[in-house]
């Protein structure tokens, strides 16, 4: 009887051990291999700031140095509200394919952008009182962006919990699978529309906090450190490393932000607009250089901004030049004067390879492209603007002449003494045919023959006088 009694405990007690050790060993994927050397050599880098192009180049450099180094596992600290989704993307693609594993220890948010980051990784930490997810793709006035971008985020969302693959478990005494983290679960971070059963009501948009993270598989642990991270996983020797960043680092990362970008893009036009109204070479143009030089240098150092981009830029500016003083309208040079200023600069945003965009998504070449033609004509319509306005202020009067040339204060086009030369008669100083010049009172000037032509030494008569120019008849 009591032979029966063990074999019925271990029947229930084998598959729930079971279970937890298949469950614990694939949650963190390759910690406890990661464990068996004497000392573990950690990476760690933050990322406390908006998604954008300088926490790309961050992950970028801080991968590269962990590398080197021979690092065994990368540690990100992230605290963020989320930012731009193809930086985002590029990130979370860069974390997939890396072959050092990456942990992520989020320090009270990670939303939107940060949600995917975070799913990406192999191993997720929670700071109590955290959150995760919110990753509805929304506008700067935190308006939702029509359906297409959902679709998009919905599908990298998804896409990147299946990637991270399935868990084996023990049900009733029988092998299943089930997904590590479950892609539906991923999906409703997005889509406030998606009913995920015990999960997310329809009608709202997930975030997970540190508990229930854990509960659904979206987190191993809860920390209130990145130390304790690491104690916490078991790791007793360990050395730390972590990205520095130079001074460099920062002022590139200022630049690469969006709001400078389309400040140095609204100074770019602008000053090439105000110089062409002005003569000679003055501050809009020395302004226009420098910002240029901000905006392209930054990228070309990052490897986005080719040559050739740089040159179809300046081939653009050349274009419309010509066009405004040496083609009389505006015609196929404008246009193509313009185009090629607007793909300069758009082109130089995205990693595509000369003409091969195969590592360029759709939706970041079209943001790249909106972007530029958004602020390129805001620019013109300022500068025009401030041209007409800005410049008749009070403030600004001196940087232009306000005053009237009035003709009844003598300021008049034609001098007095040409005017005064109608119906007096002279000779012909050169064959006319029909324009020559003519000698009148002992003085040359130009003039036009009325009809036909006359000959050299002939008498001649003004008949009439128009924009600086005599007309006259042989008598």
């Amino acid at each position: 009887m009591k032979s029966n009694k063990v074999l019925v405990v271990v029947g229930v007690i084998l598959p729930f051990l079971i279970s937890s050790f298949l469950s614990t060993s694939t949650c963190f994927g390759s910690n406890q291999d990661l464990q068996d050397d004497d000392t573990l050599k950690i990476y760690s880098f933050e990322m406390k700031q908006m998604v954008d192009k300088g926490l790309w180049r961050l992950t970028q450099r801080a991968q590269e140095e962990a590398e080197d180094w021979g690092a065994e596992l990368i540690l990100i600290h992230m605290n963020t509200y989320g930012g731009l989704v193809d930086m985002a993307d590029s990130i979370r693609t860069k974390i997939l394919n890396s072959e050092i594993p990456y942990w992520i220890f989020i320090d009270n948010n990670a939303a939107s952008a940060g949600a995917l980051i975070s799913i990406a990784c192999d191993s997720i930490f929670m700071r109590p009182g955290g959150n995760m997810g919110a990753a509805t793709v929304v506008n700067q006035t935190g308006e939702q962006q029509p359906d297409k971008y959902q679709s998009y985020m919905r599908s990298t969302m998804r896409s990147t919990a299946e990637a991270k693959g399935k868990d084996t478990v023990l049900i009733n005494g029988e092998v299943k699978y089930t997904w590590r983290r479950n892609p539906a679960i991923a999906e409703a971070m997005v889509d406030p529309t998606l009913f995920v059963e015990f999960v997310s009501d329809t009608g709202k948009v997930l975030t997970f906090t540190p508990a229930e993270a854990m509960n659904w598989g979206f987190c191993e642990g809860q920390a209130n450190s990145m130390e304790e991270v690491i104690k916490n996983a078991g790791i007793n020797k360990y050395e730390l490393k972590s990205y520095k960043q130079t001074t460099l680092d920062r002022l590139i990362n200022i630049l690469l932000s969006p709001a400078l970008q389309g400040i140095l893009i609204l100074v770019i036009v602008g000053g090439i607009y105000f110089e062409l109204q002005t003569p000679g070479v003055g501050f809009p143009i020395i302004a226009s250089v420098i910002a240029g030089l901000l905006y392209f240098a930054p990228l070309y150092l990052e490897g986005l901004a080719a040559n050739w981009e740089v040159l179809i830029f300046v081939a653009g500016v050349i274009l419309v030049l010509v066009e405004i003083f040496a083609i009389p309208g505006f015609g196929v040079a404008g246009v193509s004067g313009i185009t090629l200023m607007v793909s300069g600069l758009a082109l130089s945003m995205v990693g595509n390879v000369v003409f091969d965009f195969s590592n360029v998504s759709f939706i970041e070449l079209f943001r790249a492209f909106a972007f530029v033609i958004f602020f390129f004509f805001l620019s013109l319509i300022l500068s025009i603007w401030a041209g007409q306005k800005l410049l008749t202020s009070t403030p600004f009067k001196f940087l232009s002449l306000q005053a009237d040339q009035k003709k009844g204060d003598g300021y008049v086009s034609v001098p007095l003494s040409i005017k005064e030369l109608v119906g007096k008669t002279g000779e012909a100083y050169s064959i006319l045919r029909p324009s020559g010049k003519v000698m009148i009172e002992g003085e040359v000037y130009d003039a036009v023959a009325e009809s036909s032509w006359i000959e050299k030494g002939s008498n001649i008569k003004v008949i009439r006088q128009e924009t600086t120019q005599l007309y006259v008849r042989k008598v």
